[in-house]
């Protein structure tokens, strides 16, 4: 491991980081996105990440998917547009290859969960409830409904609603609903989550974006379109959690453009139980270790005993 690659010094335990779920204990809100952290095992060469909160996998879909054509990554101020196609090995091959050095972690594995059909939610999360090791689901509805022309699932609450019911009647693992901020009212997705059953909601997604090459003319992602994610995304994204939080009854789990740990300290004060790290982890692979040992220091600095204490406290300016 190169020098600039060592891992945060031990973090002091004078201050509590824990997080409660009804169903589940985290050492600390910080999680890993899906779709930016691999299986887990890609990054255990750079760090235990036994430190994290909990490991959230990448999509997993009912078969494999070779993803999109290439490029898929482009460069964006202040983040990245990407369009993998929610490129897989499948749920049998994951529950074969992947979740054993998983069982092994000791913190909580999350499974992000796609399908094009209600039918494939169910039968996925059927089979991951079925293997075990798994603490939660996590629902991403911004795949496209292929019986309903391609729109995603997650821009109709009434669709939503029908994915998260389904899956609950058979699923034996809370089930947390990803909701994508390509709508107009985010408030009412979530609340069609929490009525379909959902444990929690995590938002946002990505934001749908595009980027043309101006000396060829053509888009430069290969699908044309993507997901805009990063800092370029973070003020809309804490918005959005203030105002779920604000509404929903459920826990709410925060992500967009958290590279530091007053980001991540942003989205606690706006009301969210725990956070997301995705896209830092590319270009700073530690990133999440650091937003950790940041947190921890900020309490300290500001004499606060439980991170809980901080959960909701926005303190908004007196209305006229």
């Amino acid at each position: 491991m190169s020098e600039n690659m060592n891992p945060p010094s031990h973090i002091s335990d004078s201050c509590d980081l824990t997080v409660k779920f009804p169903w589940m204990v985290m050492q600390n809100p910080v999680m890993t996105a899906s779709g930016t952290f691999g299986y887990g095992e890609e990054y255990s060469h750079l760090y235990d990440i036994n430190r994290l909160g909990a490991l959230v996998v990448k999509a997993t879909t009912i078969k494999p998917r070779l993803g999109n054509p290439s490029p898929r990554v482009v460069e964006a101020a202040a983040g990245m547009l990407s369009s993998c196609g929610l490129q897989n090995v499948g749920v049998d091959s994951f529950i074969a290859d992947k979740l054993p050095f998983l069982k092994g972690l000791s913190v909580p594995v999350i499974v992000n969960v796609a399908a094009d059909t209600i039918d494939d939610f169910v039968a996925v999360s059927e089979k991951l409830c079925r293997a075990g090791g798994i603490a939660a689901l996590e629902l991403n509805v911004s795949c496209p409904n292929v019986k309903q022309g391609g729109m995603s699932f997650g821009v109709d609450p009434t669709m939503v609603y029908k994915v998260v019911y389904e899956v609950k009647k058979v699923s034996s693992l809370p089930v947390i609903c990803k909701l994508t901020p390509n709508v107009t009212d985010i408030v009412s997705i979530a609340l069609a989550a929490e009525e379909g059953g959902a444990d929690a909601v995590s938002l946002i997604n990505g934001l749908l974006g595009m980027a043309i090459d101006v000396e060829t003319r053509k888009p430069k992602l290969g699908n044309v379109t993507g997901g805009l994610t990063g800092p370029a995304i973070k003020p809309v994204a804490v918005r959005m959690v203030w105002q779920v939080a604000s509404t929903v009854s459920i826990p709410v789990i925060g992500i967009g453009g958290i590279t530091t740990a007053e980001d991540a300290m942003e989205f606690i004060i706006a009301g969210a139980t725990a956070v997301q790290v995705g896209t830092a982890n590319f270009f700073r692979p530690l990133a999440a270790l650091e937003i950790i040992e940041g947190m921890r220091s900020y309490l300290q600095k500001q004499g606060i005993a439980h991170i809980r204490e901080l959960r909701g406290s926005l303190q908004l300016p007196a209305l006229r």
